[in-house]
């Protein structure tokens, strides 16, 4: 008899106290849920051992990567049925134990052994890095690291992001504008933010495939120096330059921010990279790059921010993206940038929250990831591409609700005398806005 989706429904009730919100289609063809909802489809037992070895969310993540669990209907409102059951309770030890304490628990656990079959662990699909997870940020770990997200092929990146080629925070002028004029705006606001004129020096840390370098000296006759650790973005990034005849405005380094020897700049943009860097170096990036700056010079800092917990000490990197997406890679409060910043000796002028804008800049990436998927996979792996597919669709999710967030940090080496160089009015980028 075909009932393993009804046991799961009932094992999964008991384990995690309460029902699952989504229907279940078993290995066996069963199905058992709330009529309508979104499907999560249990492909094999395999999925069901994943998760007894790994409970939490990394043990779904191997079960999604491999292809042991998928999702059938809206990938958004799956996920968000699901996030408060499962995701947001994470693995915290402690929890899980207490959990087993109860007998009903206990049972229901025993009786997934029993469904699950074979007692070995599966190994982790071949897409999870085997990086030691102390995130010590030297330059050798986080040059592997940056290879793992980065250097998984530019034709890739190209699906996903589309021609602008900005994996960063679009800033849209409305929420039905093309992703190539939102990029574009984002870009300009940038170089606004930083008052870029003809003739300075602007240093892009993590300069990525190239568009600000390359937008930074085409609209506004900077010289630029575009610093990454990617061998593959350089060489795309270089290409670019020569195609669009900068190459005596643009030099494109494979290199760390720690070892650009070549300063002072007139402005330095840092436009996601800063959750590349690690808490326990972020002083030493932020004093890095006021070393780099000219008296009166500006930083653009543009980085992805938590939520700030009572108990600090008790942040964990998540493990998912740990594993699978950005190895090494942190975030932190908002407050705490500003502050280290400030201890570098940065006079911060103005935070813009554009946290709306990274949610509808990844459903985007998702769409045209989704409406290429063949060639996405042919070019990576299935595995990879799944990596992307839900990592984008839940961080879109994690932006609207407002769990995580992306600001803008403009930033001055203030000179001794205090002429900041700053306008009285700030706000006043002239980027263009919606009606």
């Amino acid at each position: 008899m075909a009932d393993a989706a009804q046991r799961l429904q009932s094992l999964f009730a008991q384990v995690l106290d309460g029902p699952l919100p989504v229907r279940i289609r078993a290995w066996d063809g069963s199905q058992a849920g709330p009529p309508g909802a979104p499907t999560l489809v249990v492909r094999n037992r395999r999925a069901l051992r994943r998760l007894l070895w790994k409970p939490g969310e990394l043990g779904l993540a191997r079960a999604w990567v491999a292809g042991d669990l998928d999702i059938e209907g809206d990938l958004y409102a799956t996920l968000d049925l699901l996030s408060g059951l499962i995701w947001e309770r994470g693995e915290d030890a402690r929890t899980l134990a207490q959990a087993l304490r109860e007998p009903e628990v206990r049972a229901a656990v025993r009786e997934l052994v029993r469904l699950a079959g074979s007692p070995l662990p599966p190994a982790p699909p071949r897409e999870e890095t085997r990086s030691p997870r102390r995130h010590l940020h030297t330059k050798r770990t986080d040059r592997r690291a940056i290879s793992h997200h980065y250097d998984v092929g530019n034709d890739f990146y190209e699906i996903v992001l589309g021609p602008s080629m900005v994996y960063s925070c679009a800033y849209w002028p409305a929420p039905d504008a093309t992703l190539e004029q939102a990029q574009h705006d984002k870009l300009e606001l940038v170089c606004r933010k930083l008052d870029l004129k003809p003739g300075q020096r602007l240093l892009d840390v993590g300069c990525g495939w190239g568009s600000m370098a390359v937008h930074a000296a085409r609209e506004h006759g900077v010289s630029v120096i575009g610093i990454t650790l990617s061998q593959e973005q350089a060489a795309y990034a270089r290409k670019r330059v020569a195609d669009e005849g900068l190459t005596d405005m643009v030099e494109i380094r494979v290199q760390d921010y720690r070892d650009v020897p070549d300063g002072p700049y007139d402005a330095i943009s840092s436009i996601g990279m800063a959750e590349h860097v690690g808490a326990d170096r972020y002083l030493e990036y932020a004093a890095t790059l006021f070393d780099l700056l000219k008296p009166g010079g500006r930083l653009l800092n543009h980085q992805i921010a938590r939520r700030p917990q009572r108990d600090e000490t008790a942040y964990r990197v998540d493990a998912f993206i740990d594993s699978y997406v950005f190895p090494d890679g942190e975030l932190q409060p908002v407050g705490s940038t500003v502050a280290l910043l400030e201890r570098a000796g940065f006079e911060v002028r103005d935070v813009e929250s554009i946290r709306e804008h990274y949610a509808l800049t990844l459903r985007r990436w998702v769409a045209r990831l989704e409406a290429d998927w063949a060639r996405a996979v042919q070019l990576t792996s299935p595995g990879r591409a799944r990596v992307w597919r839900l990592y984008m669709a839940a961080s879109a999710l994690a932006f609207e609700r407002n769990r995580i967030g992306v600001n803008q940090v403009l930033a001055v080496r203030t000179p001794e005398s205090g002429t900041s160089g700053m306008p009285l009015r700030a706000r006043t980028w002239g980027v263009p806005a919606a009606d």
